[in-house]
């Protein structure tokens, strides 16, 4: 475990009362490895803010966050060129539910294209939809799974994963795509990791190109601390934090984004005072890191387009260079 708070009893996303995550994951032929994974909330609308570290990546509904201060929408993850089929498809639920007239929902990207065929546009508005109808409270699936399929962490097999932290008075759950990093910075627990495992023993992904570093990391963190969008704001920050203990950079080439959400009803809302906050900041520090090796230990590895193979970090591995 990381840090000295305790997890919930998932510890996932889904220790937050409530919250509910979908999966679908799209696997076929040689060349397919991608999906969806939705985030949500028990009520719409919540406060919420998002965090911007690096932008070289896409998170749509953004704008009407910034002025309402409020998430209206459950969170989608896909990858970079299925944006426009899973925000369809949300649009698609909400008049569905007859909750509006008009939906600007929230769709965030990572791009998979070294283990996908990116180009072929495999994931339709139907997964999305299935995501959402499979989304469910309990312990969350994590590694090659749902959006996380074909991404790649720190130059090992990534994809998703979560974590919860319990403060004490309020639950703090954190779920990401991880797909970014460079091998030699990935740290863990303090210790530089990545730094120690030579390609001999594990080997390294194709590049096509890519410089070392390049993709992204979407980090949700949700929790029933009663929070303004400011408040929210903050905590989307620190969930920064977390990828950087891990040894991320926010790199040039990379898109890094948090969005935080409170569960706690908006009428009549009485916030955690802000002397108060280091508790939930920490909370989501280390929910976010250990978020980041879980998606690590929890992925397989895995032969995708063209042949790409992308290898796991095995317990066994990350155990031996922690003990030296």
């Amino acid at each position: 475990m990381i840090g000295d708070l305790e997890p919930g009893a998932f510890d996932a996303i889904t220790d937050v009362a409530g919250v509910r995550v979908g999966h679908t994951t799209i696997v076929h032929g040689e060349d397919v490895r991608t999906g969806v994974t939705v985030v949500v909330p028990p009520d719409l609308p919540v406060f919420a803010a998002p965090f911007r570290l690096n932008g070289n990546g896409e998170v749509t509904g953004l704008q009407w966050m910034h002025e309402s201060g409020l998430l209206t929408t459950p969170i989608a993850l896909t990858n970079t060129h299925s944006v426009g089929a899973v925000h369809e498809a949300l649009v698609g639920a909400a008049v569905a539910d007859d909750r509006s007239n008009w939906s600007l929902p929230v769709v965030a990207e990572t791009w998979d294209g070294i283990l996908n065929d990116v180009n072929g546009f495999h994931v339709r508005p139907e997964h999305a939809t299935a995501a959402l109808d499979s989304a469910s409270t309990g312990p969350v699936a994590e590694g090659n799974v749902g959006g996380g399929t074909g991404m790649i962490c720190h130059g090992f097999k990534g994809g998703i994963g979560t974590a919860s932290r319990l403060t004490g008075k309020y639950t703090v759950g954190v779920l990401v795509q991880a797909n970014h990093g460079s091998r030699r910075r990935l740290t863990i627990a303090g210790v530089q990791v990545g730094a120690m495992i030579g390609p001999e023993r594990v080997p390294l992904p194709p590049r096509r190109g890519r410089p070392e570093g390049a993709g992204s990391i979407v980090a949700i963190v949700a929790t029933d601390a009663p929070l303004t969008a400011q408040q929210c704001r903050a905590l989307a920050l620190r969930s920064m934090l977390g990828v950087g203990r891990t040894g991320g950079a926010g790199e040039h080439s990379s898109g890094d984004f948090g969005l935080a959400f409170s569960t706690a009803a908006t009428e009549r809302l009485e916030p955690v005072a802000m002397e108060e906050l280091d508790p939930l900041f920490y909370a989501v520090i280390d929910a976010t890191e250990e978020a980041i090796v879980n998606s690590l230990l929890a992925a397989e590895t895995m032969t995708g387009r063209g042949g790409a193979t992308v290898h796991a970090l095995e317990a066994s591995v990350l155990k031996d260079v922690l003990s030296l």
